[in-house]
């Protein structure tokens, strides 16, 4: 691969070596593990090409296809590690030859081609039943959605040192597992795996359409990404209800992606959005996802997270929208996967369909919740529902808690207008 350098005046070579990274990272990774068949191994190799972009870039210029300066770099240096392998010395061959599939991908088998996408397929690969889901979480959003241990730590609510110990032991186990630990299961066992890939596309999702911490409230190129897989997966399991739901709740989330960010990229809260902003392509292709996922009449819990983004997507506005129907369905689907981010949810749609006190009341059990003891967005929703009750002096400090916890900046800025506002009334 040839590239041709631009002049390093005119290019912020850091600033935009952390885009490419954000957005590039996951297929490098997934195109080194291929290669060397090692989840830790891959990862270093990508991060040794970043180093050698760091160096080279301020110095050189900025390639004109940065992102496959970086897989080209990261892959020279798997193709460094073949090399000093004895036994490895066919496969070294292989990929010098050009167009020639490296013998890694080969033992890849059946499987790879069934999936026919890298990152999907090194998504199957972490997703092994040796790997706990603890752990299993951890590695893929580091891997997948370009997270640090800290914003993993944060949106799991747990200590940083703990997402480092989850990392390090997901990379330990499919490690002792061997080169068949990458191979991409097929028949039964892709099935067995189906579950826990949705998961980690969602939670990439999610990254995206929310990030944990940052400047930016939103980070669009995640979601992307994540619509493309699970479209690729709802290929490879066209009979699975839940692949289908989980199509439609990302495309009609993401379809109110710009209509999430002003022009400041300040952050536009749902009730105050111009729907007409909304994207009508997303929206008609999630609702007929979401008809394809409830044919079959088994409703999980991408199907019924589906079914509520549906009701905000067909309402007019905020006042016009079934809330009845939304708390309904959290309802059924707390009793289905029972979690406390859940009840406040639920909680919020109680609130708008019978009144702010009987949202508190779903509320209360969650204040003494220590999973949501350093969530913002506990405080920040009881915020909303005292200030409808007009209780104004607890609102506002419910507010000052949320300050405490928030990590985004747009997040907090969006508080401190919202405290401003209280202030001033």
């Amino acid at each position: 691969m040839t590239t041709t350098a631009t002049d390093p005046s005119h290019t912020d070579p850091f600033a935009l070596l952390e885009t490419v990274w954000r957005m590039e990272s996951a297929r490098i990774v997934a195109g080194v593990a291929r290669v060397v068949r090692d989840v830790g191994l891959a990862e270093e190799l990508a991060h040794d090409a970043l180093v050698a972009a760091m160096e080279q870039w301020p110095r050189d210029g900025v390639p004109d296809n940065p992102g496959a300066w970086l897989a080209a770099t990261a892959r020279r240096r798997a193709i460094d590690v073949i090399r000093r392998e004895q036994n490895l010395a066919r496969k070294t061959e292989l990929l010098d030859e050009p167009g020639v599939a490296p013998a890694a991908d080969a033992a890849v088998g059946d499987g790879a081609a069934a999936v026919g996408d890298d990152v999907l397929a090194l998504l199957f690969a972490t997703c092994h039943p040796a790997v706990a889901r603890e752990s299993r979480v951890a590695l893929t959003l580091r891997l997948f959605g370009g997270l640090t241990t800290d914003e993993i730590a944060h949106a799991f609510l747990v200590p940083s040192p703990t997402i480092g110990q989850r990392i390090s032991r997901a990379k330990k186990r499919l490690a002792g597992v061997g080169p068949d630990a990458l191979a991409v299961p097929v028949g039964d066992e892709l099935a067995a795996r189906l579950g826990a890939v949705l998961e980690v596309i969602y939670l990439v999702f999610n990254e995206g359409y929310a990030a944990t911490t940052g400047v930016d409230w939103t980070r669009p190129s995640l979601c992307v990404e994540a619509m493309r897989l699970g479209r690729v997966l709802a290929a490879l399991a066209p009979e699975e209800p839940e692949v289908h739901g989980l199509v439609a709740l990302m495309e009609l989330q993401a379809s109110r992606l710009r209509a999430r960010v002003g022009p400041s990229g300040e952050p536009v809260l749902l009730g105050d959005q111009d729907r007409a902003r909304w994207d009508r392509v997303l929206l008609g292709r999630g609702l007929a996802a979401l008809a394809r996922a409830e044919a079959d009449g088994r409703r999980g819990r991408y199907v019924l997270q589906a079914a509520i983004a549906a009701c905000h997507a067909r309402a007019r506005s905020t006042d016009d929208t079934d809330w009845a129907a939304i708390a309904a369905l959290y309802a059924e689907l707390a009793a289905l996967t029972p979690s406390p981010v859940i009840e406040l949810n639920r909680a919020v749609a109680v609130a708008r369909a019978e009144g702010p006190e009987a949202g508190l009341a779903v509320l209360e059990p969650l204040t003494r919740e220590p999973t949501l003891a350093g969530y913002h967005l506990l405080p920040a929703v009881r915020a909303d529902m005292l200030t409808t009750l007009g209780r104004v002096d607890e609102a506002v400090a419910e507010i000052e808690r949320a300050l405490d916890l928030v990590r985004t900046v747009a997040e907090r800025e969006l508080l401190e207008r919202r405290k401003a506002a209280l202030l001033g009334s």
